[in-house]
């Protein structure tokens, strides 16, 4: 896709994220209202635009939404008030917001509304590799598929003229390794747009009953169709010929892949590329005429066969659909060449690819969640762990998670088990825990339906006073969340209480012996309370400013040491190491908590005050 001329100073390059790319194209397409909730790989497009509002003082709105459904809806309504909006997330956060997108698609807009949706083929940091394309063909909105920074700024600012063209949303899905790769990008203007606000009452579109959306669907039908015709929808050639043997059609991060191995490949001179914009809608005539003019096509595409499964006859067409491309994982280089060589008729041998064994994720040295996973594990030995999504989702290390399943699950599933259990003559005990984040994004709901239905449990809110495992954003606890409007926060425990929780304890899990007594007294008073919960309080170890205010120790190994190996084991803080004959603590890493005295059982580990 060509670089758009509109705003764009070329003498004014930065090195940018693709992220940051995005956000500079969100605010220079005039953007008014800016939501997200947190969630990698798209977390930095709404730091950026807070950034940027706060440094250039723009007329702006950005926040971090209590999640993806409040947050689409708010830009939703700011796009109907005839101004621009835009919405970021990354592809799970998109299942949260299905119920509005796909409302949001039958109303259409007025301004220009843009869905960014980073989505993560591997998957590096998700539950799910689920491709958004096809939730965009789904919806029946048009999705836009950048293969580096660059074109994610420029496809962005597509998006908003033709969000407004055919007055519906549009979807721009950057993948993991074009939100977080890096290119000098030619930086656009930011200029407020001075565009009033202007809603006209239209009932029978915005608030719109089972009949009219039926109109409304013919409706959108025939803008999909509309748009296949549009620029954007066309298939371009930009190597080979149109009538060459063979062809490859690719889209995104794949084909800026093929565009670099083929600048090395003279023996791929023969074979044609094409490229796509828009995965979605596409004009079917064009690829109708590839797979007539070509006698093998191919296509390539991160995840899922979204651009093979519209060609209009899949004759002589392979790609995901007939396992010739993987149809799981990511689609890189090293995973590419032999494809195509294979495709090509190339018979050559490959190196085998060798890969170094990486030491497997842990919770940070000093984080306040080991210690409270570890003291409930000690609590309640023959318990049922239910869990959630986060940095603590790393309990699975201490044998403190059983399951984690999607934001607020913990709290729902802790039901699930109450009630599968409740008539065995010995139940186990069931703990739940849940950041405080991801409380305020999805656990309240549960919380509720969980005291109205009689279920009981321990609930323990690892509250860590930010959403540590995104880059720290602040949390509806914590306040701040928006550009424009500044509150102190919100108190978990007058929620918890507004739930109908009976009790609710507040208790640092630095503490492991005063953690454990906790646990165990909550557990006992669940029987007649229902749910009991704990907030386990304690700043991210990550906040700097909180580790100048903490007591820090200073640590060392004694002669009782007997290299048992339980603290290593049970406890998995990564400053600890097995030695030769003791177990040794790494300076470099180690925070100088002090909370692993309470787990060795020799009392091997000494901490002496700085």
């Amino acid at each position: 896709m060509e670089a758009e001329s509109d705003n764009i100073d070329c003498k004014n390059e930065k090195i940018l994220l693709g992220n940051e790319a995005i956000a500079y194209a969100v605010l220079a397409s005039g953007a008014s209202v800016v939501t997200s909730y947190p969630g990698t790989p798209a977390s930095e497009i709404l730091t950026t635009v807070m950034k940027l509002v706060k440094e250039q003082d723009l007329p702006v709105h950005a926040e971090w939404s209590i999640n993806e459904k409040t947050a689409l809806e708010i830009a939703f309504a700011n796009s109907i008030s005839n101004k621009r909006s835009a919405v970021a997330m990354k592809q799970v956060g998109l299942n949260v917001a299905a119920d509005p997108v796909m409302s949001a698609a039958y109303m259409g807009v007025r301004g220009g509304l843009v869905i960014i949706v980073a989505d993560d083929p591997g998957p590096h940091s998700s539950q799910t590799e689920q491709d958004s394309r096809f939730f965009a063909m789904f919806a029946k909105i048009p999705v836009l598929d950048p293969g580096s920074p660059e074109e994610a700024l420029t496809m962005t600012m597509a998006a908003f003229k033709l969000s407004e063209k055919y007055k519906t949303p549009v979807m721009v899905r950057p993948t993991t390794r074009v939100c977080h790769a890096r290119q000098a990008v030619a930086v656009p203007g930011i200029t407020p747009e001075a565009r009033p606000a202007l809603f006209e009452k239209e009932p029978h579109r915005w608030a719109a009953t089972p009949g009219p959306r039926l109109k409304l669907h013919i409706e959108l039908n025939t803008k999909v169709k509309s748009i296949t015709h549009d620029p954007l929808a066309g298939v371009k050639l930009l190597n080979g010929k149109d009538e060459s043997s063979q062809a490859i059609v690719a889209s995104g991060i794949t084909y800026a892949y093929l565009k670099d191995i083929m600048q090395n490949k003279p023996e791929w001179r023969d074979l044609s590329l094409y490229k796509i914009d828009m995965p979605y809608p596409l004009d079917p005539e064009s690829l109708d005429h590839i797979s007539r003019s070509h006698t093998n096509v191919m296509v390539v595409e991160e995840t899922e066969p979204v651009i093979e499964y519209q060609f209009p006859c899949r004759r002589n067409v392979r790609g995901r659909i007939d396992s010739t491309i993987p149809n799981a994982g990511e689609l890189t280089p090293d995973i590419l060449t032999p494809i195509i060589d294979t495709f090509l008729g190339l018979k050559r041998l490959y190196p085998e690819i060798h890969t170094t064994k990486q030491r497997r994720p842990s919770l940070c040295a000093g984080c306040a969640h080991r210690a409270a996973f570890y003291a409930i594990k000690k609590a309640l030995p023959k318990g049922i762990y239910t869990s959630d999504i986060g940095c603590y989702t790393l309990g699975l290390n201490l044998g403190a998670v059983d399951t984690c399943l999607c934001m607020g699950a913990a709290i729902s599933q802790a039901a699930g088990f109450f009630h599968a259990f409740k008539h065995e003559e010995s139940p186990p005990p069931i703990v739940a825990t849940i950041g405080d984040s991801t409380f305020f994004h999805a656990g309240i709901p549960p919380s509720v339906n969980a005291i109205v239905t009689g279920a009981r449990f321990v609930l323990v809110i690892l509250d860590n006073a930010t959403t540590a495992m995104t880059g720290r954003q602040p949390t509806p606890g914590t306040g701040s969340v928006a550009s424009d409007f500044n509150h102190d926060g919100l108190s978990l425990e007058q929620i918890l209480e507004g739930c109908g929780i009976r009790s609710v304890i507040t208790k640092d899990p630095y503490d492991i012996p005063g953690f454990i007594k906790i646990v165990k007294d909550a557990y006992d008073l669940s029987a007649s309370q229902g749910v009991v919960a704990i907030i386990a309080r304690h700043p991210c170890i990550q906040d700097r400013a909180m580790i100048g205010t903490q007591q820090a120790f200073t640590m060392s190994v004694t002669d009782d040491c007997n290299a048992c190996g339980y603290c290593v084991k049970e406890f998995e803080c990564p400053a600890l190491e097995m030695g030769e004959d003791t177990v040794v603590i790494d300076p470099t890493i180690c925070s100088g908590c002090g909370v692993c005295v309470h787990v060795c059982p020799r009392r091997a580990l000494e901490a002496k005050p700085l």
